[in-house]
This record gives structure tokens, C-alpha cells and sequence, in this order.
């Protein structure tokens, strides 16, 4: 399942690189968020499961795309998270909304904040057919 993901990834990462300018003026292009979380060391199982069992869960309820999360198979304090938007103003929107929540602040803001070490983002533009395969994979 994960060699199928690492080559989708990559091909869809080429692809959007290689039509960027039309993806970027496409209607039907989405951006994909990718999220890589170095966590402190022996806190990825509860991560995951706190990711599995409320953070992910609340991320759909509030109508976020997760395409795809996990723990990373190269790094043993690694997770990632793949979530997809139709414009930069919902990707910003959106998260805010979410991390200004009471649901957030009383459940998951200290155990899941005190669990990163470190995090980067980075967003590049994705067809809605790359979007649709990405999930399928992973799922």
C-alpha cells in the first residue's frame, strides 16, 4: 500500500509541477497541504490515535478533505498529513475555524501541541482527479 502511495505522490507531484500554470488557473485544480510533524520521541502511537479517533474525525465534521494521514515509514518520530482545498482562503479559513473551536482548546490543543517537536507545510497546486487518487490509495 505504501510503495503504491510514495509512487502516486510522486507522480502526482511531477504532474502538478509539470501543468502548475494550468492547474493554477484551472477551476478544477485543488491545493494539497501536506504536513510533516517531527514528534518528541515515544509520543507517535498516542499522536495517531488521537489523530484517529478525534482530530481526523473533527477535521470532516468541519468539511476538511483529509486525504491521507499516517506515521512516516523513514522516521520513527514522523507523521504526515495530506488534506486538500479548492483555494487558499479556505485552507487558511478553515483551519483557523477549526483551532479556534472550545472542542480544540479543551481536547486537543495541549496533548496534541506538547507532542510536536516540530512541523513544516507545504502547499502546491493538484488536480481533483490527483485528490480523488491520493485518498483512494490511501484509504
Amino acid at each position: 500500500m505504501f510503495d503504491n502511495f510514495r509512487f502516486v505522490v510522486l507522480h502526482s507531484t511531477a504532474l502538478a509541477l509539470a501543468s502548475r500554470e494550468d492547474n493554477v488557473h484551472n477551476d478544477a485544480s485543488w491545493l494539497l497541504e501536506i504536513r510533516l510533524f517531527k514528534l518528541h520521541p515515544g509520543t507517535r502511537a498516542e499522536f495517531d490515535r488521537i489523530s484517529r479517533e478525534g482530530t481526523i474525525p473533527m477535521m470532516r465534521r468541519y468539511g476538511i478533505n483529509v486525504v491521507a494521514h499516517g506515521s512516516s515509514l523513514n522516521d520513527e518520530d514522523g507523521y504526515f498529513l495530506l488534506r486538500a482545498f479548492p483555494s487558499e482562503e479556505q485552507r487558511v479559513t478553515q483551519s483557523q475555524v477549526i483551532y479556534a473551536t472550545a472542542e480544540w482548546a479543551e481536547n486537543y490543543e495541549e496533548p496534541i501541541m506538547g507532542m510536536i517537536a516540530d512541523y513544516h507545510t507545504a502547499v502546491m497546486p493538484m488536480s481533483s482527479e490527483l485528490v480523488q487518487g491520493l485518498a483512494a490509495t490511501s484509504a
